[in-house]
């Protein structure tokens, strides 16, 4: 009987997980359809390349500044009425890009998007570690980032077939109608975890006064490195191939979200039989050698090639340092957990597509490619530095 109970508690998809997980795919899926249009709605605008690249950047960085904001409020005001209030900014900013006619607006509504961004998929990663149990934490959170990777792997494609076949009105109201089905579903996640009621917690001002979450950092500074390559691959691989005469690079972005899709669950349920130690170092290492492949990229199937590898790296190392930030943080202060990982991603993300860009800029894609591969290593300094040895053996 007892056994049969660890089954069921140990049962990762359930109603609750189901409905956070098409919350999150509906969400990534809005916000992907908008990612690659954006920029090239606001050259119609007259907006140049940098005001196409500062439409990115100010999304990340509304996102970086709310986040802890919203992961501290998660763990004292209740997990579902941030998710609700993050998803109505989301969804009405969405609907006011159709009144966005000069690029003023429309940098001031992707400020307020950001704000509903970093809000909603806060909430929603909060939710997903709420639920997954903990000896099963790597698998689960590699099941719940297949909601970001199916949508990565559709979203882009709609958006710019809604634009080529018929108009921006056409393709806000589209983003518009997904974010109104996460909002529908949010309300009907009805679960909340017990209050947890701690010495900490007693100490109101210390717990209000801080909010990144100080046991994240070691794992979320390995994830910043990480991105910091992952913001030049999303930013520039276009512009990268097309210098190079490679046509349908779009495909590149098909395998990677392809073999996330299959990579994550798989070593997420690896790693929590064998350890994370045995994948975390891998993970990284196959990161730096995709960065390496892409100098001497030149032609389609090369560009594919790296796709995988980085695909693996980055779907190994990924899920499992999420996973460690919910293990190595208090229960009660798991919102401010979730929210300092999802910080160092969105600041990598963005410092790595300004940085890497200003390095393009003064010398080559070629050279920048190369550079990135640098960040690959830091992360390994920061691993041995600071995480490995939390870890258990």
């Amino acid at each position: 009987m007892s056994r049969a109970n660890s089954l069921a508690n140990d049962r990762i998809w359930n109603k609750t997980f189901f409905l956070i997980l098409s919350v999150s795919f509906l969400m990534f899926l809005s916000m992907y359809m908008l990612l690659p249009t954006l920029p090239l709605y606001a050259q119609t605008l007259g907006g140049n390349e940098t005001i196409a690249g500062t439409i990115v950047g100010i999304f990340t960085l509304s996102a970086v500044l709310v986040r802890p904001w919203f992961g501290n409020l998660l763990d004292r005001k209740g997990r579902r009425i941030i998710l609700i209030i993050g998803v109505s900014i989301f969804l009405v900013s969405v609907l006011a890009y159709n009144f966005a006619f000069t690029i003023l607006s429309l940098l001031a509504l992707r400020i307020v998007h950001g704000i509903g961004w970093g809000a909603s998929t806060t909430a929603t990663g909060t939710m997903a570690s709420d639920v997954i149990p903990a000896s099963r934490r790597a698998e689960g959170m590699g099941y719940y980032g297949i909601a970001a990777t199916i949508a990565m792997s559709l979203g882009p494609a709609l958006g710019l077939y809604l634009i080529k076949y018929s108009n921006y009105s056409v393709l806000f109201t589209s983003s518009a109608i997904l974010a109104s089905l996460g909002l529908v579903g949010s309300f009907f996640i009805n679960y909340e975890i017990p209050r947890i009621k701690t010495q900490t917690e007693n100490k109101s001002p210390v717990v209000k006064g801080v909010i990144l979450e100080k046991t994240a950092l070691p794992p979320a500074l390995v994830l910043f490195f990480i991105t910091l390559t992952y913001g030049g691959i999303i930013t520039f691989l276009p512009l990268y191939a097309d210098s190079r005469g490679v046509k349908n690079i779009g495909i590149f972005f098909t395998v990677y979200a392809l073999v996330l899709l299959f990579s994550r669950p798989l070593i997420g349920k690896l790693a929590d039989r064998y350890g994370v130690r045995k994948f975390l170092v891998p993970g990284i290492l196959l990161i730096g050698i995709a960065l390496l492949l892409l100098v001497k990229a030149s032609s389609l199937p090369m560009f594919l090639l790296v796709a995988v590898v980085y695909g693996l790296g980055f779907g190994t190392v990924q899920p499992i340092l999420n996973a460690l930030v919910i293990s190595l943080s208090p229960p009660e202060r798991r919102g401010a957990a979730n929210a300092t990982f999802a910080v160092a991603m969105d600041l990598g993300i963005g410092l790595g597509a300004v940085a890497l860009g200003f390095l393009a800029q003064k010398t080559s894609y070629v050279y920048m490619y190369g550079s990135s591969a640098i960040f690959a290593l830091f992360a390994l300094v920061m691993y041995y530095a600071l995480l490995r040895k939390k870890l258990p053996l």
